[in-house]
């Protein structure tokens, strides 16, 4: 093994998966430890009153290519962080937007990407409060890189969190899987599939908000971006001190997503989604759950894929089409580098 002066960063330590989280608890927990970060949501919560609490969240978003089927960098950069806020059960209202760019960038892209942006801001129903911009000499960047953070507000009494789960409970996805990763997989490679897979980036503010006015009892959300559904659930289990059990014909996939991963032998759990999401919940709130889902927009495919058990804690595992049983784990290398 290399000693600690010889070790360098991998793709793989920015992918989400085990790479990403030895990164996180050897090198930025024990430097920036605080019980705002500790709980290592999708977002923190910084503040308690009667009325609510505070959700912050941040993200930086360098996808390559910057304009793809379904989306761009721009729209990406306000669904990722409206979603990471809307995970914690807050209703997202506030963003920042910094931007690196790289001389030589057409205005006419910068232009696309900004108008992108400002519609998507307004679908999501947040403002941009602030920002910065910095020029990079050519050849320093590559072509744009955005950074967003943003502000939410949560109320009393909802309280969804990675620790959350409990025996019992049902697993839900929002709709089908793995669209994204497989959007730019295929774009990259120059692949036409029987029928095109555009990304699924949509943002969930709105799905979140519904099942909150429902008061639906809420145990953990997240979206599956890098690491996939395998990882978040890996990391919910972890956290929770329970298994999970998913079951592999009930994992919603569209037909190009499942045709591309039998091409090229991919897992559909370790795909990256930009506009799904899991919820954890009691299963006697699974089914009016899944009717409030499908009854909005980004929702109308959500399903049941699983369920919570006791243990051993920690362990996701699959039931599969021929009845088998096999371990799902936390990603192991990078499945594809920057899709967000």
């Amino acid at each position: 093994m290399p000693s600690r002066s010889e070790e360098r960063i991998l793709l793989s330590h920015g992918a989400g998966g085990k790479l990403a989280h030895e990164l996180v608890e050897r090198l930025f927990l024990p430097r920036f430890s605080n019980p705002a970060l500790a709980a290592l949501d999708d977002g923190a919560i910084l503040s308690e009153t009667p009325e609510g609490q505070i959700a912050l969240s941040t993200d930086s978003f360098v996808v390559d290519p910057i304009f793809f089927p379904g989306g761009d960098i721009g729209r990406l950069a306000i669904c990722g962080t409206v979603n990471d806020v809307a995970m914690t059960g807050a209703l997202p209202r506030w963003l920042t937007a910094g931007f690196i760019i790289e001389e030589g960038l057409p205005m006419a892209d910068l232009e696309r990407i900004v108008d992108s942006m400002a519609a998507c801001a307004e679908e999501a129903g947040v403002g941009i409060a602030a920002g910065d911009t910095k020029v990079v000499p050519r050849g320093h960047a590559d072509r744009i890189f955005i950074n967003t953070s943003g502000l939410g507000w949560r109320p009393e009494g909802v309280r969804p969190t990675g620790a959350g789960a409990r025996p019992g409970d049902a697993v839900l996805a929002s709709g089908t899987l793995g669209d994204h990763e497989i959007c730019l997989m295929t774009l990259r490679a120059g692949l036409r599939l029987d029928g095109e897979v555009p990304s699924d980036l949509a943002p969930l503010g709105g799905l979140v908000r519904a099942l909150v006015d429902a008061e639906v009892e809420l145990h953990a959300l997240r979206d599956p971006t890098r690491g996939g559904t395998a990882t978040v659930l890996n990391e919910i289990a972890a956290a929770s001190g329970v298994a999970v059990r998913l079951e592999e014909e009930a994992i919603p996939l569209r037909p190009g997503v499942r045709g591309a991963c039998e091409i090229m032998g991919f897992d559909p759990l370790y795909l990256a989604s930009e506009g799904k999401m899991i919820v954890v919940l009691p299963e006697a709130e699974a089914d009016r759950a899944l009717e409030i889902l499908r009854g909005q927009r980004y929702g109308e495919n959500a399903c049941r894929i699983g369920e919570v058990l006791e243990g051993p804690a920690g362990r996701v595992t699959l039931l599969t089409s021929i009845g088998g049983e096999r371990i799902v784990d936390m990603l192991t290398g990078e499945m594809l580098p920057r899709i967000c």
